[in-house]
């Protein structure tokens, strides 16, 4: 089964906590801290590979985690790094954040690897906090929690050449006759459902892929028929044939399919309608394909190439294939883009550090970094909680508070944490 979407969660590991431990040795009265440092979380990483051809294993298993990091243990011994999670993906997705909907990745080559969600750090150790006024310190920090999102994965096919054209004009056929590749033939509509992938190799060992895209129709710019399923594979390509029915077999008229599928192209992307394109007027081994391809030539742009061709017998498809080969070197692979209907428009603005609310004596605190340091403090450790304090006066966290009527018995939440104000 083919698949070219998916949606999944990602979690970078954890990074582990630091110790609290003092050395303990003999003849040395009153050691100093030995506290080691948490290690690092492990990484969930995107690997392209080229031998992948879609997303299916990504519709049985949705969630994917980093190894937490281990913790700091005595003797300043660092607790070991969690391993990274290594996510095989084809070469030719693109990795969305789901819901801002910015591209985080585009996987291109194989082998190339996209760090998706990062494991946090490691907590340090009371070793780390050793000072002139504090030669005991008896804090240390739980470790970073790691990156989380919901992701979107599109597989956009990496093809040189890509078939493009209304359902039933022979595609698939023309595919067939010309590689390796075996997609589904039958005399009616949208016979082929995914994409096929065939590579055409000629005598003098040269070869380029070809795609057989399935089948178009009027509206598919938005979405009509799968239309944005099937055209995203087109967006790759760096050659378009352009394949028409001349015979008129489906009681359609060539030339306004032709008209169709190139306005198709042009709204769903402008930079489409610029590709170089060969037209290829299929079927001319059927009676009444003489008149259709006079009147196709007619309206042919100059210098615009075309190709009378019948896939069922294999006549003029020799030709054509060497023309693709010939014409392929000198045209430049389409630099990759996300089109979007509106232009995006970034502003640079500075993040706020929290924001609070409050529901009758309920005060919420949310912010990235506040929750981090909520996350990472040890309640349980007095000095711990006397350095959380600190951080909240020095972001502003009491004057806020204050300018925003809390009063003495009034509770405080923050990431999941109740506090009592006094």
């Amino acid at each position: 089964m083919f698949y070219d979407q998916a949606k999944i969660y990602v979690k970078g590991g954890d990074g582990g906590a630091g110790a609290v431990a003092f050395r303990r040795e003999k003849y040395v009265p009153e050691g100093g801290p030995s506290g080691g440092d948490g290690g690092r979380g492990g990484d969930v990483v995107f690997v392209g590979d080229e031998g992948m051809s879609t997303l299916v294993d990504f519709r049985y298993k949705r969630h994917y985690k980093g190894e937490r990091g281990e913790h700091g243990q005595a003797k300043n011994m660092s607790g070991k790094s969690g391993s990274d999670v290594l996510l095989r993906v084809p070469v030719g997705t693109v990795v969305i954040e789901d819901e801002t909907g910015d591209v985080i990745a585009d996987i291109t080559e194989h082998g190339q690897r996209i760090v998706v969600a990062a494991g946090g750090r490691g907590g340090r150790g009371n070793a780390r906090f050793m000072s002139n006024t504090n030669k005991a310190p008896t804090l240390a920090e739980n470790g970073e929690p790691g990156e989380e999102h919901w992701m979107r994965l599109e597989l956009k096919l990496l093809a040189d050449v890509g078939l493009v054209g209304f359902p039933n004009v022979g595609k698939s056929t023309l595919i067939s006759r010309v590689s390796a590749a075996n997609p589904k033939i039958a005399d009616y509509h949208f016979t082929t459902l995914v994409p096929n992938l065939g590579v055409v190799e000629l005598d003098d060992g040269q070869s380029f892929v070809m795609a057989d895209i399935p089948g178009l129709i009027e509206g598919a710019h938005t979405g009509a028929g799968l239309g944005h399923e099937f055209l995203r594979h087109t967006e790759r390509t760096r050659l378009i044939l352009h394949v028409l029915d001349i015979s008129g077999s489906e009681e359609r008229d060539p030339l306004e399919d032709f008209r169709v599928i190139q306005e198709e192209l042009r709204l769903y992307s402008p930079a489409l309608a610029e590709r170089p394109v060969i037209v290829v007027a299929n079927k001319i081994d059927i009676p009444g394909a003489e008149e259709n391809l006079r009147r196709l030539q007619d309206v042919l742009e100059e210098g615009q190439e075309m190709f009378a061709v019948s896939a069922a017998t294999g006549e003029g498809l020799q030709a054509l294939i060497y023309r693709i080969a010939q014409r392929l070197p000198d045209i430049p692979v389409p630099e990759i883009a996300v089109y979007a209907a509106d232009h995006r428009v970034t502003k640079a603005q500075p993040e706020k550090r929290f924001e609070i609310s409050k529901t009758d004596n309920q005060y919420t605190i949310s912010g990235k970094e506040i929750e981090k340091h909520v996350r990472m403090t040890l309640f349980d450790r007095e000095e711990s909680v006397y350095r959380f304090q600190n951080i909240l006066k020095a972001m502003g966290v009491d004057d806020a508070l204050r300018e925003a009527g809390i009063k003495e018995g009034d509770s405080v939440e923050i990431a999941g944490v109740t506090f009592e104000w006094e």
